[in-house]
């Protein structure tokens, strides 16, 4: 009997990765496709970036669905639900380092 191994992703391997990603552009697939231009604040940053989570929820539900009803491929579907489940741990680590860093400056003395 073989043991799958386990991969551990880091927050950071996965937005140095989400970064790769963005920089290699439309070409890298569709999943992959980012907004033709870049956000000029963070604002904006922020705003796409959860718009992408968003989305890649979706299409995970619709491959679900599809699996469901039958048409749908199941490499498809476990590969979309596992790109949403590390999106979803992406934004958790990353709202825990901000909810972190503005605990950390309100206990600043003035």
């Amino acid at each position: 009997m073989t043991t799958i191994p386990s991969i551990v992703i880091t927050p950071s391997a996965a937005a140095e990765a989400y970064g790769r990603i963005a920089r290699a552009g439309p070409s890298a697939g569709p999943s992959a496709a980012p907004s033709a231009a870049a956000p000029q604040n963070f604002g904006a940053a922020i705003d796409q970036a959860l718009g992408q989570a968003v989305e890649t929820g979706h299409m995970a539900d619709d491959q679900a669905m599809k699996a469901i009803s039958g048409g749908g491929n199941l490499t498809d579907v476990v590969t979309a639900l596992s790109h949403a489940e590390m999106t979803l741990q992406t934004a958790t680590a990353i709202r825990d380092r901000v909810v972190q860093a503005y605990q950390d400056i309100m206990k600043m003395p003035i």
